[in-house]
């Protein structure tokens, strides 16, 4: 057999952020705790170099490599662009944040920038052991990431829970993928997709592949009956790292959801949308019911992220187009109005003092109206309350999911998002209605405060023109 040397083209841009890991893991090795901000530069230059390659190299049709192992398309090369900004702002919030708690270090910026590299290689993942491989480079990644402040036990505690439930979780997908693998005979996407398009749906060994590889999925992206995980991670983890763990990751979980439920396991759709149907319901009802018993702020959230992705699931079960491109602009939305929320927790934490309950909320519109009215837009947002970009967000996936006739799923995710708005409006009513118990003055960085600004703004402008966004979605789409 010939040996055929592949194009790298397509996976510059991976190629690219490796590299720029190794630099900034040698660069680093030199720099005392005063020029640790040359570690900064670097990464968010990686991230900008990694979004200049990915514009340059995107293509319109897609473009396998890697004898069919990686995929250069439309969607990935939105999802990644997303996944970089994403990253990028995580930088710019989490600098003081880290500075103060003596943990600016380079482990840091190594650690996130190989997450990243894992989600890219997701994201463009055409074969089971890729998207694997992708997807284990992320959690081993954010495992040591939750446990970067080593004299916290909380912290040690949340990473180990990370770590076991994660091992389970990787266990189950591999199990289901080594089942896919002995009855198609093949790990490639499209393969499997033609031998399940052209042979019986209805293959026992098929089924089990397809409920190991969902409970999988579903305890990666923190879905109910799986996540128990998600409120210990999001709580012991230093917020900074909660702030990335909440938004660039689930972008690529959507992606995976993409590439092996939709382009791999389309044609057992019937099989899987129930499956989706009650992860769905039950995250939606536990996320929105639990998170009202909660005083932590991040714990709230945690629960509300579940109740997020039991929406995003809305838009993947409906089994078309336009509940894909749903899917994919919820995401997006998400992973904005999380980087605002968890932003807000950082603008107001100190040395030594975490705003994380909901206590240090009260009186924020006294200390600082502008950044109150920016929470209240993204406590909005989340609610699904208009003009915000979360009620375009969830009207899509719900659009979604009547057009195939599932009017009471619909219902039921609206009374549980009215339900859950409780939650979200009592954040608001801490603000504005209650005196202040800290009246110290907000002090932080420049940057981190005008993109703090941009953030809710943008989550506002998006509601009130989405049109664009929603556009880019539904262009992308297979």
């Amino acid at each position: 057999m010939a040996f055929e040397i592949p194009n790298f083209t397509p996976a510059l841009p991976e190629i690219f952020v490796l590299t720029m890991i190794c630099v900034v893991l040698v660069v680093d090795l030199f720099l005392t705790d005063k020029n640790r901000s040359i570690t900064y530069l670097l990464s968010q230059a990686t991230l900008l170099g990694a979004a200049v390659l990915t514009v340059v190299v995107q293509s319109s049709v897609p473009e396998y490599t890697f004898s069919g192992m990686f995929v250069n398309d439309s969607m990935g090369t939105v999802l990644k662009l997303f996944i970089y900004l994403s990253t990028s702002v995580v930088f710019i919030y989490s600098r003081e944040y880290l500075i103060e708690r003596n943990l600016f270090k380079g482990e840091f910026f190594v650690l996130t920038l190989f997450s990243v590299l894992g989600m890219m290689v997701m994201v463009s993942a055409n074969n089971l052991l890729t998207i694997y491989l992708g997807l284990e480079v992320l959690s081993l990644a954010m495992v040591a990431m939750v446990a970067l402040n080593r004299d916290s036990s909380i912290s040690s505690e949340a990473a180990m829970k990370y770590f076991v439930l994660g091992a389970i979780a990787s266990g189950m997908l591999l199990y289901g993928m080594s089942m896919l693998y002995g009855a198609t005979g093949s790990l490639d996407h499209t393969e499997i997709a033609s031998f399940v398009t052209q042979g019986s749906t209805d293959d026992i060994v098929l089924k089990f592949a397809l409920v190991f590889i969902v409970i999988g999925l579903a305890f990666k992206l923190g879905a109910v009956p799986f996540h128990m995980w998600v409120p210990d991670v999001y709580q012991g983890a230093p917020t900074a790292i909660t702030l990335f763990i909440s938004s660039a990751p689930k972008i690529a979980a959507f992606a995976m959801l993409m590439r092996l439920l939709v382009e791999g396991l389309g044609g057992l759709l019937v099989h899987w949308q129930d499956m989706l149907i009650i992860i769905a319901v039950l995250s939606i009802i536990a996320g929105n019911l639990i998170a009202i018993a909660q005083t932590n702020l991040k714990r709230m959230l945690a629960y509300s992220t579940i109740s997020h992705v039991g929406f995003l699931m809305l838009g993947i079960l409906a089994g078309t187009s336009d509940g894909y491109s749903a899917g994919m602009f919820y995401v997006i939305v998400y992973a904005l109005m999380s980087l605002a929320a968890f932003g807000m927790i950082i603008l107001l934490s100190r040395s030594g003092f975490e705003a994380d309950t909901l206590e240090d909320f009260k009186g924020l519109n006294q200390r600082s109206p502008w950044f109150a009215f920016m929470m209240l837009i993204t406590m909005f947002s989340m609610a699904g309350v208009p003009p915000t970009v979360g009620f375009y967000a969830k009207l899509a996936v719900l659009s979604a999911v009547v057009e195939i006739g599932l009017v009471w799923l619909a219902v039921l995710a609206v009374v549980f998002s009215v339900i859950g708005a409780f939650y979200y409006l009592r954040v608001i009513k801490f603000m504005y209605f209650d005196k202040a118990v800290d009246t110290a003055p907000i002090s932080s960085a420049y940057d981190m405060r005008a993109v703090m600004s941009a953030n809710g703004v943008i989550i506002l402008l998006l509601g009130i023109y989405p049109t664009g966004l929603i556009a880019l979605c539904v262009s992308v789409m297979p």
